[in-house]
């Protein structure tokens, strides 16, 4: 699995900010985090210049760099990192380099401390997405991009495992799907409009194109997508949200558990579905789960799963543990 499978750790919709730049003439740094492809427009001058969709500092004229801070929505461990140059092409950075660091708090730009260099000076193309994987396995708050000399990105990608903070969790009351508590994507049939990370992103869905919608079958088959839970626990809660999907959600779903023995329980049996609701169905056997499985009939889009329970003693240790042994 690629790490561009993971989630982005600092995308601007799990609650990343890009909080400070040195410079940014050209074109806004928070660009950088936009969760939105790069796009261009040929011959669109504003009173600075040609318009970018990236972050863009003015030429230097004197030796240094340049700069930007991105707070991650979602700290965590950092497996790979996108410097997308796209468009920039007799304007990008020849070179680049990303420092991490980890900090309590709301500290300002100023006030950070602790910088980790997880990325070092490497070489960038222009008009190209140039990947990096990163090794370090501690859990960060925030990145730090620098370019040499100067000149143009248009996106900052951090993909990586979101890592919670358990002093902040109701671990009697927790959705142990979300990806802001640690639950992760194990596999998917099918991914060809959006990511199943959108599954069991943080917030509501805004727009269609914020769910999981897979390509229509043509086939006797249907889709579905399995996903690692938090911890360990007890599913007593299932939401299943079509929001946004009018003409192409599901017919019907089913949601089903297992444990660390791979033994699968059913929660949800085959439910009828309606586009465009948000879908609550309580369980009434309740078991103990590591795993979930969604499966729709026979394909479509789906906005959000939630899988609302409570942590058994296991699964607390565990995600206790898991943050305690990532801290810098």
């Amino acid at each position: 699995m690629s790490f561009q499978d993971s989630p982005d750790l600092a995308n601007r919709r799990f609650g990343g900010a890009v909080v400070w730049a040195n410079d940014e003439l050209f074109a806004e740094r928070e660009n950088l985090i936009k969760a939105t492809e790069p796009v261009f427009q040929p011959y669109t001058f504003g009173h600075k210049g040609q318009v970018y969709d990236g972050w863009e500092t003015r030429r230097r004229r004197e030796s240094g760099c340049d700069q930007a801070i991105v707070r991650l929505g979602m700290p965590g461990v950092i497996k790979g990192l996108v410097i997308d140059t796209a468009f920039f092409t007799g304007n990008y950075p020849p070179f680049a380099s990303v420092e991490a660091c980890s900090v309590e708090g709301y500290p300002s730009p100023e006030e950070l401390t602790g910088w980790t260099t997880v990325l070092p000076k490497s070489p960038l193309s222009g008009d190209t997405k140039n990947l990096f994987e990163v090794t370090d396995s501690r859990r960060y708050t925030h990145v730090r991009l620098t370019i040499y000399p100067d000149g143009g990105v248009a996106r900052l990608r951090v993909h990586g495992s979101p890592i919670a903070d358990p002093r902040f969790l109701n671990f009697d009351h927790l959705d142990l799907a979300a990806l802001e508590n640690g639950a992760e994507i194990a596999d998917c049939s099918n991914k060809f409009y959006s990511s199943p990370n959108n599954l069991i992103a943080p917030g509501p869905a805004a727009v269609m194109g914020e769910g999981w919608e897979t390509a229509r079958r043509r086939d006797d088959g249907n889709d579905w997508v399995s996903l690692r839970l938090a911890a360990k626990g007890i599913i007593r809660l299932v939401e299943v949200d079509t929001s946004h999907f009018k003409g192409n959600a599901p017919g019907w779903a089913t949601v089903s558990c297992a444990d660390a023995s791979g033994e699968w329980n059913e929660l949800l049996t085959r439910e009828r579905l309606q586009p465009d609701t948000r879908h609550l169905f309580r369980v009434t056997e309740e078991c103990e789960a590591t795993q979930a499985r969604l499966d729709v009939f026979p394909d479509g889009g789906m906005a959000r799963l939630r899988l609302w329970g409570s942590l058994t003693d296991e699964g607390r240790g565990l995600l206790v543990s898991r943050w305690e042994d990532r801290l810098p």
